[in-house]
This record gives C-alpha cells, structure tokens and sequence, in this order.
C-alpha cells in the first residue's frame, strides 16, 4: 500500500460511524444449506502436516499471496474449485471471471459453502469469507463484480485446487 494511500484512509476514519450504513453487510448463509455440511474440526498442527507452507499461511492465518502469483488466474477449463485444506467445492468455473486484480476472482461460491466475518486489518472494513467446514480463510469480498449480481469473491489462488470437468472430486478430508 502506498503511504498517500494508507494517509488518506487513515483520515477517513473519524468518518467511519458515518459511512457504516454504506459498508456492505457481511454475507448470510442460511441455515438450512450451512447446516447440511458438518463443521471439520482439525488442531493447527494437524493441518500445518498436510499443507504447504504458503497454503498454510493463508488458510489458516490469513495471510495473502502475491497478486499473480497463482496458475489458476490464467485457469480456462471447466470445472470445480476446491477448498485446499479440506476439498470442500467452493466455486464453479461458470461464475468465474478476469477482474485485473491479480487473484481468482468469481461472481459467486457454490451457496451455503462459505462463511464471512468482518475483517479491519485495512482499518477500512471488508467482508472476508472462508470455507464452511474447515474454517479456511480465502479471500475477500467486494461489491464492484460484473452484472447481474456485482460481487467480487476474490480468492487467494493457494487456498483453492481446481479439479476439471470429467474428475472425479476427491473426498472430504477427514
């Protein structure tokens, strides 16, 4: 971030109470869709086993890849995106699209799939989104998509695999 940037944002934020109503609410999941997948409950140590380092990072302490940096922005093919950690199917490739951004973007998850919380680590808040069952987080969400829906699910490629169409998904990890 640009240090004129981070100064404009932090002069903003005597206006924060102000701007709330403008801030776009966290994202709900029903219950009846976040109740159907069983919550998948492995130590950090557990995980940190299985992963790679930098997929461990992001995952699991919210870190950030590289803009760039993942082979699945230039991914065409159809097909599912998985949760790294977990193999839960997070996305379609039908709801994916370019955004310019540098990482994964997609219109909309596969409904009931993901989670979201609040995130100020930008002082400016945003609604960061993870996967349902394990936890993992895996990107942000933003409200300058494409039409009809506007939204931006802007994923952190390593914290996604793509499995293409004709294979068979793996199974849930347990």
């Amino acid at each position: 971030m640009k240090r004129r940037s981070f100064l404009h944002g932090l002069a903003l934020l005597p206006a924060l109470p102000l701007l709330s109503p403008l801030i776009r609410p966290a994202v709900a999941e029903t219950a009846a869709t976040a109740a159907s997948i069983t919550p998948l409950h492995k130590s950090n140590e557990a995980w940190r086993e299985i992963l790679e380092p930098d997929a461990y990072a992001v995952l699991f302490e919210e870190s950030t890849e590289r803009p760039n940096s993942s082979p699945l922005n230039h991914e065409k093919r159809e097909g599912t995106y998985i949760c790294a950690a977990c193999n839960l199917p997070l996305f379609l490739s039908e709801n994916k699209f370019d955004s310019g951004t540098g990482w994964p973007s997609f219109t909309q998850p596969i409904a009931g799939h993901t989670g979201s919380k609040r995130d100020f680590k930008l002082i400016w808040p945003r609604t960061e989104y993870h996967c349902i069952r394990c936890g993992g987080h895996q990107g942000h969400l933003f409200d300058d998509g494409p039409p009809p829906r506007g939204e931006r699910w802007c994923n952190n490629g390593v914290a996604l695999q793509f499995v293409a169409k004709g294979q068979d998904l793996p199974a849930l990890r347990s």
